[in-house]
């Protein structure tokens, strides 16, 4: 089931987003896990691309999505500065978090598409931590991961 989960949030970043209404985002709160499994309609090219600013700004993101990145960044942090050691956990709490942004979108155009940038290679560190058998690669994978979570801040309001 939890590989399921993974292979389903890495692929919900090749498809386009909807309108999420105020029902769904609570429903996926309630079970992320089976919402973000749902949607399915999240695409973006495969080509791993750089972010580009908003003409020397940054890209605004909407508001419902913010608290999910914002907790994911959190959880990545607490985990580095405590010196914690269960990084499968991590991955969990941290998939739990993407899958509740995807659920949460509700962008278009080309913020949409520079965000999904930034996401892709997201969503495959914390897949890769998931997998990673050997603690000191998931070391490095989290702080990948914080890197991710900076590149973030330097595009994206």
């Amino acid at each position: 089931m939890k590989k399921l989960f993974i292979l389903a949030i890495s692929s919900l970043v090749f498809f386009s987003c909807n309108t999420a209404t105020e029902k769904t985002t609570e429903k996926a709160e309630e079970n992320p896990k089976e919402e973000a499994v749902k949607h399915e309609d999240h695409k973006n090219d495969d080509k791993a691309e750089t972010v580009e600013l908003n003409n020397g700004a940054k890209w605004v993101v909407n508001e419902e999505m913010k608290p999910y990145v914002m907790k994911g960044e959190e959880l990545v942090n607490n985990y580095a500065q405590t010196n914690q050691t269960d990084y499968k956990k991590l991955a969990v709490d941290l998939q739990a978090q993407n899958g509740k942004l995807i659920k949460s979108c509700t962008m278009d155009g080309k913020s949409h598409d520079e965000l999904h940038k930034w996401l892709k290679p997201h969503l495959e560190l914390t897949k890769d931590l998931d997998k990673e058998d050997d603690p000191a690669k998931a070391k490095t994978l989290v702080t990948d991961l914080q890197t991710s979570y900076k590149n973030y801040h330097q595009y994206f309001n």
